[in-house]
């Protein structure tokens, strides 16, 4: 999942209180049946947690053999790329390579000293880098408001030749520090407004003006009462311009007007191998392909996309919505996204497609509701377990296709956030610690996936699919069946029909008395 490719120390994290260990989960009581689509019970069926999990050992191997990581354009994201786009291949899908440019960048240093004391920092992606050594400046804090930061107003106090101390929210991170900036800034703090760590981006390499890191709250609000005093910020990245490519694979059978498409990013972060992020996702999708088929008995074409270039800002499924001329994206019926699914400290989340907890982004495209409820319905009826919603926050590759329109929605099991002792009797795990202790770290490796959680979530993948692979119409009006057909074909078999009546016709009254 995007943020940054910066790792988050769990000491910073985890919140003061105890952790709460449940432990498992709650034992469910006997689910009811579900009732839906012989493709999607066939699928569900097909999909098991050992076949998804031999595609994560099979990324881990990739990452250990290519210095420990997969990220865009190094050899373990191509090597991991090779390994999904040959075997369906080897499946009889039809598989394309996309490459695209992006900037690769990769911490180099990131430290902030204040009154000979280390306040942990992260770099922000893009962030431009500091002189080696750093920039000591005075600190400049920055009013708190609903939006501070934000306006050339907030800086009336002064901060030009100063490092400004600005508090997270009312807008994004690249106008904060832009804003800075143009007041006369030489660097940024952004600390939370929520406890834990600020792990951002700034967009893309456009938007960088000063160095800029982020930190936790508590750091923050104490940084706040030291305003004047003299600070070193040391944030330092390589960025240079690069290539990757996405695998995308569409079965032979179904219309091509009506796509079904399916996506989750493969390429990990620049300090871990990402076998949770997104490697759990990454291999549900595989193994779902892999038992769908590439010539499924199913109404609507099917279309996997595999990005690259998530961490780096959503850079690869933006490059591919982009390239999609108006007609093509039509022809999309709906997208679902699948990024982080199997958390060692899981929770059970869905897009809110409908914007029904009333928080964040609002709604997505209409059929989002839809496409979530159909999550919902098979992990809380088919499984027992209770699922909350969880916001469009632009942090996955569900972005672009819903800024064109294409309906969205898709599971996730948690990053950096704190599970809450409800969530942690409800779901089982660990009150107040993080979903994914190891987000953005070395140790996301095999040993960072809880099994039950991608086991239930890569059977709701294989549930949702086989639903929409069959009708969309709940979500676009388009029914499935006989009804799915196109003119042309019904046109074509209705002819069929009279042509063969007529023939039958004929030999009933041409036959000649011996």
């Amino acid at each position: 999942m995007s943020y940054s490719r910066r790792s988050i120390v769990p000491s910073i994290v985890v919140v003061a209180t105890a952790a709460l260990t449940v432990g498992m989960a709650p034992a469910a009581a006997a689910a009811p049946k579900l009732d839906g689509p012989a493709l999607a019970k066939q699928l569900v069926s097909k999909v098991d947690g050992s076949g998804v999990n031999r595609h994560l050992i099979a990324l881990q191997r990739i990452s250990d053999a290519n210095g420990g990581r997969r990220a865009a354009s190094t050899e373990g994201h191509k090597k991991s790329a090779e390994y999904v786009a040959t075997k369906l291949e080897q499946a009889g899908f039809s598989v394309t390579r996309q490459e695209f440019p992006f900037t690769y960048a990769e911490t180099l240093a990131e430290k902030l000293t204040v009154a000979g004391a280390d306040v942990p920092i992260i770099i922000m992606s893009y962030s431009p880098s500091t002189p080696t050594g750093g920039i000591t400046a005075p600190l400049a804090v920055v009013p708190v408001d609903d939006t501070s930061g934000c306006e050339a107003t907030d800086y009336a106090g002064g901060v030009t030749g100063k490092i400004a101390l600005i508090q997270r929210g009312g807008c994004s991170f690249a106008q904060k520090q832009a804003t800075a900036a143009a007041a006369g800034a030489v660097g940024a703090i952004i600390y939370n407004n929520v406890p834990g760590p600020v792990n951002g981006t700034l967009g893309d390499p456009a938007a960088g003006k000063i160095p800029t890191g982020g930190v936790t709250q508590a750091d923050g609000q104490a940084l706040a009462g030291k305003a004047g005093s003299s600070v070193t910020l040391d944030l330092r990245a390589l960025q240079e311009g690069r290539t990757s490519y996405n695998v995308i694979a569409e079965t032979k059978t179904g219309r091509k007007d009506n796509v079904v498409m399916l996506g989750s990013h493969l390429d990990s972060v620049t300090e871990g191998p990402g076998i949770n992020d997104n490697g759990s996702g990454s291999a549900a999708l595989l193994e779902t392909a892999l038992q769908l088929g590439s010539k499924p008995k199913a109404n609507n074409a099917v279309r996997f996309g595999w990005w690259s270039a998530e961490e780096f800002g959503l850079v690869g499924s933006t490059y591919y919505v982009n390239s999609l001329t108006f007609e093509q994206q039509l022809d999309i019926a709906l997208y679902y996204n699948y990024d982080m699914i199997g958390s060692p400290n899981a929770a059970y989340f869905a897009y809110d497609g409908d914007d029904s907890d009333a928080t964040g982004a609002g709604p997505g495209p209409f059929g989002s509701g839809e496409l979530e409820k159909t999550l919902v319905d098979y992990l809380e009826k088919g499984k027992n377990v209770p699922v909350e919603g969880t916001d469009f926050t632009g942090r996955s590759d569900y972005g672009q296709f819903i800024a064109v329109g294409i309906p969205a929605s898709g599971l996730f099991t948690g990053a950096e956030g704190v599970k809450t002792a409800a969530q942690a009797a409800k779901w089982g795990g660990s009150a107040n610690v993080p979903y994914d202790k190891c987000y953005h770290q070395k140790c996301d490796n095999l040993g960072n996936v809880d099994r039950v959680a991608l086991d239930r979530n890569s059977d709701a993948v294989a549930w949702a699919l086989g639903v929409y692979a069959i009708s969309t119409e709940n979500i676009n009006g388009v029914p499935g069946g006989k009804a799915a057909k196109s003119k042309a074909v019904r046109a074509a078999e209705r002819s069929k029909q009279k042509s063969l009546k007529a023939s039958a016709h004929a030999d009933d009254h041409g036959v000649v008395a011996a």
